[in-house]
């Protein structure tokens, strides 16, 4: 299982590598997906196309108290890019969003929580 090279950590879950299609986050296994705070990781099951998210399906990670400055959205092993309409959804709400690959988003969350950023994260599987 590959390894993300860590040398800061901040509070809260740490995403430890990569497994299979999914992600070894503070000592388990999410091979569906993963919603990540500050606070809390928990299994997402993440749906197959990207454009199948809205922000409804975001609410775990958008209930966020405070609100998070942004989300990370790992689009899975490839940038992807979400329906207009969850954009534009996440903006009304005051919540920006980064779209990267989930690899990406894994290894930048690392870096913003090690900052103590107050983020989000939804990550979606490799597939």
């Amino acid at each position: 299982m590959p390894k993300l090279d860590r040398e800061a950590t901040g509070e809260g879950p740490i995403v430890q590598g990569f497994t299979g299609n999914g992600f070894r986050i503070s000592g388990d296994v999410y091979p569906t997906g993963a919603f990540l705070t500050p606070e809390w990781v928990r299994e997402w099951r993440a749906p197959e196309v990207i454009e199948a998210i809205d922000a409804e399906m975001l609410m775990p990670v958008l209930a966020l108290d405070p609100t998070p400055e942004f989300l990370l959205l790992g689009t899975g092993a490839t940038l992807r890019r979400p329906a207009r309409l969850l954009i534009d959804a996440l903006e009304r709400r005051g919540v920006g969003i980064e779209i990267m690959d989930s690899r990406a988003a894994a290894r930048a969350w690392g870096v913003l929580r090690a900052e103590e950023r107050w983020i989000a994260a939804a990550l979606m599987p490799l597939l």
